[in-house]
């Protein structure tokens, strides 16, 4: 007699369960399969992979307000690398890490380096930006009823950074501002563009600004750190203060993707910083240095080399009362460190080719 057939299998989704502040989502870019990035979940406590978001041909990513979708901004090509060209914002529920609907884009997002402006939701999830260049540089769509609502031309500004319910600002070569207030319908209500906050030509920004209380922290290539409030109709800027004394000033650099992170109740900055000059601003961390956001005054160095870490290429902080910091390297590693001591809890291999986070709030 033959054996019984095996019983049925049957497909199931189970849900992630309540979210952690230190779960971390880690876009991989796959510089070496570019056409196939992905988005991974990982907790720092457990240290565990909990799943995977695929994320197509160059992406933008961000979370929402309430941390229960992720939404990514990508391309599609119909022969993989070739062909027609679908570009598209895809939202997925983060209990279930399935993909729940999409909106199709005119062909024409910006595919950059990631950051918090490549595409953002308004702080009330009313409206959604994604970043163009082309040469109007946001789109406006609504992800409730899964339309766009329309193109804001920002003559030549780049990026999306949100603040408030219907503001929308742009970094412009000018060392400038754009911000745009939208009307009920997305629509441009009104325009201003700010006062000179940097200088682009002596000292540039990193685009990846660092989340604050009020706005953004942009940190340029010297090391001087622009704090910008956004919660007003208008930017305001506070005066600028620099990471590096003056024998260390042209020597010592931040570098990397995501250069810096801030733990905002402890009113600590985490900067990844590098002996280089002129040009290095790609260069990775060979240190985490932690500054008092209020003093400007250096409180500790993490050498990361006797850990035997490649360099660092991004930073990001938890935001409860026992931080974690995650540092993702050049070798696709993420480290795990104590937010307040700076002891090594961990170091997860290949998580990522080139991994920048985003944290669940």
């Amino acid at each position: 007699m033959g054996s019984p057939p095996l019983p049925a299998e049957r497909l199931t989704v189970t849900e992630l369960g309540p979210r952690s502040p230190h779960w971390v989502y880690v876009l991989d870019e796959a510089f070496y399969n570019e056409i196939d990035a992905r988005v991974h979940l990982f907790d720092g406590d457990t240290y565990h992979r909990l799943g995977q978001i695929d994320a197509g041909f160059a992406p933008g990513m961000n979370l929402s307000p309430d941390g229960k979708t992720t939404v990514v901004a990508t391309t599609y090509f119909a022969r993989g690398s070739r062909g027609a060209r679908t570009d598209v914002v895809e939202f997925t529920d983060n209990a279930t890490l399935s993909t729940t609907h999409e909106i199709v884009l005119p062909a024409k997002r910006a595919q950059t380096l990631p950051s918090y402006f490549n595409v953002a939701y308004s702080s009330d999830a009313r409206f959604l930006y994604v970043s163009y260049v082309t040469p109007a540089a946001s789109f406006v769509l609504d992800p409730l009823q899964k339309t766009v609502l329309g193109e804001i031309d920002t003559a030549g500004c780049v990026l999306v950074i949100p603040s408030g319910p219907n503001r929308v600002s742009s970094l412009c070569e000018s060392g400038r501002l754009l911000t745009v207030t939208l009307d009920a319908q997305g629509h441009e209500a009104a325009r201003a563009l700010s006062d000179v906050f940097f200088d682009a030509d002596r000292d540039p920004v990193f685009v990846q600004g660092v989340p604050t209380a009020d706005g953004y922290a942009f940190l340029s290539f010297l090391g001087e750190v622009h704090e910008v409030d956004l919660s007003a109709a208008q930017p305001a800027f506070r005066q600028p203060w620099s990471l590096v004394g003056a024998a260390e000033r042209g020597r010592w650099r931040p570098g990397g993707q995501q250069v810096g992170a801030i733990q905002r109740t402890l009113g600590k900055l985490f900067v990844a910083m590098h002996r280089g000059g002129e040009g290095s601003h790609k260069a990775g961390g060979t240190e985490i240095w932690v500054f008092d956001m209020k003093t400007h005054q250096r409180l500790a160095r993490w050498p990361l080399t006797p850990h035997k870490l490649a360099p660092v290429v991004a930073v990001q902080v938890s935001q409860d009362d026992a931080p974690i910091v995650f540092a993702a390297t050049q070798a696709a590693d993420v480290a795990v460190f104590d937010g307040v001591s700076g002891r090594l809890k961990h170091v997860e291999k290949h998580l990522g080719q080139t991994p920048w986070f985003l944290l669940s709030p």
